[in-house]
């Protein structure tokens, strides 16, 4: 299955919605905790720095999106911050890993200097193993720093990486 990642259209947005929306449904990723409607959804992604889709190539299903922004202003605004989504039965066919590369690229494209993610969760196990694989350094772990939905509190850990 190849995949094309790209920025997004406004015919993407409500499947991006639906995914956005399932992973923080889900409530062991995301920080957010409101729902997208349309009118948020589009004003949320096109605040962004850069919002990619990824589709199948033979059949155009949109499974997978990114965002990416500066992570702060001012002086440390050449640090970029990234999230990622991929449609809950899409996951496992290395669609996340083709979005984080992609995004690596972009950041760098855009001018960031550095890729930062604030609050890997500790269960994230997938997303752990892939920043590790393509060198990503983890800062620490900041303990119970992420509520689940169930109301528990989970480890986060920061990671970066030099563009």
């Amino acid at each position: 299955m190849g995949i094309t990642v790209r920025a997004f259209t406004r015919e993407d947005l409500p499947v991006m919605i639906m995914i956005w929306n399932d992973i923080v449904e889900e409530g062991n990723a995301f920080p957010q905790t409101e729902l997208l409607d349309e009118k948020r959804g589009m004003d949320f992604f096109t605040s962004q720095s850069f919002t990619g889709v990824a589709t199948e190539n033979e059949t155009g299903k949109l499974v997978g999106l990114y965002i990416l922004h500066p992570n702060n202003v001012g002086r440390c605004g050449h640090i970029s911050n990234a999230s990622y989504a991929v449609k809950s039965d899409e996951r496992g066919k290395k669609i996340g890993e083709t979005l984080v590369l992609h995004s690596i690229e972009k950041a760098k494209e855009i001018g960031f200097r550095i890729l930062q993610f604030n609050a890997v969760v500790v269960t994230n196990t997938a997303g752990l193993r892939l920043y590790k694989k393509l060198g990503f350094v983890q800062l620490g772990v900041i303990p119970e720093g992420f509520l689940m939905k169930d109301g528990s509190y989970q480890d986060i850990m920061p990671h970066y990486y030099m563009l």
